[in-house]
């Protein structure tokens, strides 16, 4: 049973009435499975994206592919167009409010199948990629499941192979990132298929936020005691922004959002989201105390300096050995770099969270879109 979805009379507010969780008994059923999505100016990578959702493997299910675009002004559309042609299977929807959680909202809207992948537009999926989530989690119990993501550089650029490098090793990333984390239950699944009636039922995601609303919806999932699991009987290719200025910005916007997500739901934030944060704040602090050294006497100045003189140790030690690692792993001796990218990253991702902290964030009025709201069955 698909679930209901209809507009009020109110402008924000769009409903969906849901239905009850799918109980598969018919060992001979054939599941429908929708993969969504989301693009903007996406022509560097859209075909190779599409063709592999194309091929994936479907002995057990029938698949849709629906595209969410955002108005793109390159030839994302004509491209899609083109491969809609030849294949039924391909849709195009132009997602006018060209927000990402909207556009996987407005994709769950269209959607047909019981089961939805909220994919990435800058990723590529093996062949099995569908048909082994989907069997793990039947098998795990779990009403999302994904497989792990294998970071690749945009390019062939060292900057592209340094970013990647560090955007998938914990020290830059912590353990528990959607690029660095094993097989296992998880608190968040990437790249993932669901059971849509489970997205329904939480409301489907939350148009407020620019980022971090696959961690929001993952918590309210979990919240509701669904099981959310990471398989590594399969993997994706994630492939990163090709140069630093792009690492630099998209931490500093991470770390702003966080703030805001924080005060928006709490539990979909953990600790590790703000370690760049008080990392950035012992520096500078650390930094003023090491100048106030420069005019006190005695054992004073030594004191004074001593904090930055730990924390340049502890972090330098940490960062060099990460990066021994990558290069003894690579064979190369590019990744002798990684701790000037590890400070850039960690550096932009704290300033956004403190200026967001600054600033007081909060969701600019023009960005509150409609989003998808549950209404309980009567």
């Amino acid at each position: 049973m698909d679930a209901t979805i209809l507009f009020t009379e109110e402008p924000d507010r769009m409903t969906i009435i849901s239905e009850p969780q799918i109980e598969e008994t018919d060992t001979g059923h054939r599941p429908l499975v929708s993969a969504i999505l989301a693009v903007h100016n996406e022509e560097r990578h859209i075909e190779a994206v599409l063709k592999s959702l194309l091929l994936q493997e479907t002995a057990s299910f029938d698949l849709e592919i629906i595209i969410l675009d955002g108005e793109s002004s390159d030839a994302t559309r004509e491209i899609v167009r083109r491969i809609a042609s030849d294949d039924t299977r391909v849709t195009l929807v132009v997602n006018h409010q060209r927000k990402t959680p909207y556009a996987f909202n407005l994709g769950i809207q269209q959607a047909k199948g019981e089961y939805v992948c909220i994919f990435g537009a800058h990723t590529i999926y093996p062949a099995n990629y569908i048909a082994i989530c989907l069997e793990e989690l039947k098998i795990r119990g779990a009403v999302g499941c994904s497989g792990v993501v294998i970071t690749r550089p945009d390019g062939d650029g060292i900057e592209s192979r340094l970013v990647a490098w560090a955007l998938s090793h914990p020290f830059g990333t912590s353990s528990r990132s959607m690029r660095t984390r094993g097989a296992g239950f998880s608190d968040i699944v990437p790249y993932a298929i669901f059971l849509k009636s489970a997205l329904v039922e939480v409301g489907g995601y939350e148009t407020h936020l620019h980022r971090n609303q696959d961690l929001d919806l993952n918590q309210k999932l979990r919240a509701r005691g669904y099981k959310l699991y990471v398989t590594d009987r399969t993997a994706c290719e994630y492939f990163v922004s090709s140069s630093l200025s792009s690492l630099a910005k998209y931490a500093f916007k991470n770390g702003y959002w966080n703030i805001i997500s924080l005060r928006m739901n709490p539990g979909s934030m953990a600790v590790r989201h703000f370690v760049p944060g008080a990392f950035v704040v012992a520096l500078f602090l650390s930094l003023m105390a090491s100048m106030l050294s420069l005019s006190a006497k005695g054992d004073a100045g030594l004191w004074l300096r001593s904090p930055l003189f730990l924390l340049t140790a502890v972090y330098g030690i940490g960062s060099i050995a990460a990066a021994c690692g990558v290069s003894l792993r690579e064979k190369s001796t590019e990744p002798l770099l990684l701790p000037i990218v590890f400070l850039l990253l960690h550096i932009s991702y704290g300033g956004g969270t403190l200026s967001a902290l600054v600033t007081n964030a909060n969701v600019p009025s023009s960005d509150r879109v409609p989003g998808l709201k549950v209404a309980k069955p009567s």
